[in-house]
């Protein structure tokens, strides 16, 4: 186990802009298989890279504080805070949100406080549905 103090989270994506819309593409799949369209919500996935791109820059020192980086940026401080916060939802939120899972969660519920323990989250915006000993990939219901 690493004894780094943070966790890297690589997502390769693309998105394609199509008549009246914006599609997120999914890598493409070991042996071949050609990439996916997702259902994923443009905005959020922005948010999503916006904030794992601002924490990166503050990890590696580039800023030494929020406010620093808000001005470089030019963003209001307060909004960079939230946005940062992004970066704490569970990974496995993070993941069901890139793959379009969560159309029942929208940026403006995720900027509002959410509990830090990922327990804690999966619990408050969608159980992991378990059958026969194996974890579903659903993490959200349409029922929200």
């Amino acid at each position: 186990m690493s004894d780094a103090p943070y966790m890297t989270v690589r997502v390769p994506l693309t998105i394609r802009h199509r008549p009246g819309r914006k599609t997120v593409v999914t890598p493409a799949l070991p042996g071949g298989l050609p990439t996916t369209a997702t259902r994923a919500d443009p905005a959020l996935v922005k948010a999503l890279a916006r904030a794992f791109r601002y924490q990166r820059l503050l990890d590696e020192g580039r800023y030494g504080s929020i406010s620093e980086m808000a001005t470089a940026e030019r963003l209001e401080r307060g909004y960079l805070g939230t946005l940062l916060r992004l970066t704490l939802l569970a990974p496995e939120i993070v993941e069901a949100l890139l793959d379009g899972r969560g159309q029942c969660l929208a940026l403006p519920r995720l900027l509002e406080p959410f509990p830090m323990s990922w327990t804690e989250q999966v619990a408050l915006f969608g159980q992991p549905l378990v059958h026969g000993g194996r974890s579903a990939r659903t993490f959200f219901s349409r029922n929200g």
